[in-house]
């Protein structure tokens, strides 16, 4: 269509923390039998240290997406971080980092929709690059929820790990290339499977007060499930891509049976399927970003190939993203 403005990718980047969980270790802690971990996909995690801040990890990650773009931070136009960890209220993590990458005048929000902040926050991009309000978006996932998990808890504590990805998007007038189709659901209702108090708010609450995250992982697995291949095949239909011309599938690295089930309801071998959880756990939002990333550093993308990026997180909030290379 003459005058179509697309968002299209030019820039992608990750920051992990140094220190690495390996499974044996939280087997031991929880009296788990070895090998029960690797049930999930999942063989080691990164978690921050005491010397690192998530703010750190989301600024590296925006410094090696800008770098790959050839881009000066001055060219942002606007900065959309989806986290539900940052280290305050407010300042948002994503004013954090305008400050940390010099900007002056450039709006800069957080979006919050747990691990399917990813797909949420492109889909704002998106928006604002086709309206012609913005020319260039740094879209960053950063998430660190290892703080909020109970260590005590075998269905949580196993599965998550800290990280940040980012992916600067560019307006490119009537192209082929970028951001085809999003896709977005939430289901309030199943709001209760998956939570993370915000925290106590009067200190008569303090006392057994659970301020951790709880899951029902049942539950949680099997709305995954039906959401996130029913957004994908939508999505795919609204940017008329027939799953088997899908050169790469990112999705959110939660736990590897999610990810399969996925590949066979959808036909999508896995061959194309980008899975780094195995060494990072469930990074919340930053997981797409992190492995796209690694995927394009890995050479699995060319120019024009199709990927998809779909989540789902507490809310519950989904998302399904297909673009072009």
């Amino acid at each position: 269509m003459a005058g179509m403005i697309r968002a299209r990718f030019v820039g992608v980047g990750a920051a992990l923390p140094d220190t690495i969980i390996p499974n044996g270790f939280l087997e031991a802690q929880l009296g788990l039998e070895p090998g029960w971990i690797e049930r999930t996909g999942i063989r080691e995690r990164r978690v921050l240290g005491r010397d690192e801040s998530l703010v750190d990890l989301a600024e590296h990650a925006a410094r090696a997406a800008l770098a790959q773009a050839e881009l000066a931070p001055a060219a942002i136009d606007s900065v959309v971080v989806a986290t539900t960890s940052g280290d305050y209220r407010f300042p948002s993590l994503a004013c954090q980092v305008h400050e940390r990458l010099g900007l002056h005048h450039a709006p800069a929000f957080d979006v919050a929709a747990a691990c399917a902040g990813f797909p949420y926050a492109l889909s704002v991009a998106d928006q604002s690059i086709r309206a012609g309000d913005v020319q260039t978006v740094l879209v960053l996932g950063a998430d660190a929820l290892t703080k909020f998990v109970d260590p005590a808890d075998r269905g949580t504590a196993v599965l998550f790990g800290d990280g940040a990805g980012a992916v600067v998007l560019v307006a490119e007038p009537a192209g082929e290339l970028g951001i085809l189709s999003c896709r977005l659901r939430a289901l309030g209702a199943l709001g209760s499977i998956l939570t993370a108090p915000a925290g106590v708010h009067h200190p008569d609450d303090l006392a057994g007060a659970d301020l951790c995250m709880r899951m029902d992982g049942r539950e949680v697995f099997r709305a995954a499930v039906e959401h996130l291949v029913d957004l994908t095949r939508a999505a795919l239909g609204d940017a008329g891509v027939a799953a088997e011309a899908v050169r790469l599938f990112v999705p959110h690295q939660a736990n590897v049976r999610i990810i399969r089930m996925m590949e066979q309801l959808l036909g999508i071998d896995e061959a194309r399927v980008a899975i780094n959880l195995d060494r990072y756990g469930n990074t919340s939002a930053a997981s797409i970003p992190i492995a796209l990333a690694e995927a394009v550093a890995a050479g699995r993308l060319d120019a024009g190939d199709a990927f998809v990026m779909n989540a789902v997180g507490g809310g519950l909030a989904a998302g399904a993203v297909v673009a072009r290379w």
